[in-house]
């Protein structure tokens, strides 16, 4: 993932190689190549052009040190930005309540049922709980035979009522069995459709209303693009959700997604996934995720450290 962009970026710094200082024609050169690099990546143009006036702005206010170049001055303003787009730090995921509530939502196909998986053995295996998942997709039996299968992999328990065709029901039946069962977090896979339509807003709408989850996690795979910004923008609108989780991170992917949905939606990205494999679950860090588009992360600490010292000098 990224490596299109990653490569288009460092041809953009390549206009200021050999530049001994920084000015507005050699910024306005590299900038409209910076802004080509996300278009190309399919970011949304305005966040693509607010993105790159910020970078702009910055960059002709800066004044060049003597110990770094000024391409390695943009690098390092180029990731400030792009952290600052993809959140600023990472976002806290909630497991409280007696159980905590986590509802999975998504279209079909993104994704949501081995997340669900993933995220039963992550907070089993790494913070110590003690998950339960419940198979709330009525319509696709095969989601519920994965959903068991997964469950079984992270070795935690899966509530499923196959003749029963009331989403809403199954959900609070599954609340009452995991107090029973004195487990601590309870994760809901919901119904997912190729496309959003009335049934399904409608359904996980009501699923919610039934529950007041503490978490709400939109499940995204990070393929689409920018039509997963857009339906993410839809889904929001309805469920007010608490957090995005891009999938599918090792796919032939542009990235797009990744940098504009935190913008778009002013929702954190809290988890990334990619594989099938249970442990393939990371939470999402703007800043790591920055340093991994640039591959540039020790450049950035190299400019860091000369500012710190300049800052010094200068008091």
């Amino acid at each position: 993932m990224f490596n299109s962009l990653s490569e288009k970026l460092e041809s953009a710094f390549k206009n200021l190689k050999g530049q001994a200082r920084i000015t507005e024609l050699n910024v306005a050169n590299t900038v409209k190549d910076i802004r080509r690099a996300l278009i190309d990546a399919d970011v949304n143009f305005k966040i693509a052009k607010e993105f790159t006036d910020k970078v702009k702005e910055k960059a002709i206010g800066e004044k060049v040190i003597n110990a770094v170049s000024p391409g390695q001055l943009m690098i390092k303003i180029v990731q400030d930005e792009l952290t600052e787009l993809m959140g600023g730090t990472a976002a806290e995921f909630s497991v409280t309540g007696n159980p905590a509530i986590i509802l999975i939502a998504g279209l079909q196909g993104s994704g949501k049922t081995t997340f669900t998986g993933k995220l039963a053995n992550y907070l089993k295996n790494q913070k110590g709980k003690s998950p339960m998942v419940v198979a709330a997709d009525i319509y696709r039996p095969a989601a519920i035979d994965q959903l068991t299968v997964l469950a079984g992999q992270a070795g935690v328990p899966v509530y499923a009522e196959r003749d029963n065709k009331d989403a809403v029901s199954i959900v609070q039946n599954a609340l009452k069995a995991a107090k029973i069962q004195n487990k601590n977090v309870v994760i809901i896979d919901t119904a997912g459709r190729l496309a959003i339509d009335e049934v399904m807003m409608t359904e996980v709408a009501n699923i919610k209303q039934a529950i007041k989850p503490s978490e709400i996690l939109f499940v995204v795979d990070a393929m689409t693009g920018q039509d997963a910004v857009n339906t993410a923008k839809a889904f929001n609108d309805r469920l007010d959700f608490t957090g995005v989780v891009l999938t599918k991170l090792d796919g032939d992917t542009r990235g797009g997604a990744a940098l504009s949905i935190q913008y778009t939606v002013q929702k954190p990205i809290k988890f990334m996934s990619s594989g099938e494999k249970m442990d393939t679950l990371d939470v999402f860090y703007p800043d790591r995720m920055a340093q991994r588009i640039l591959g540039m992360g020790d450049i950035a600490s190299l400019v860091e450290k000369a500012q710190e010292q300049f800052d010094e000098e200068r008091a």
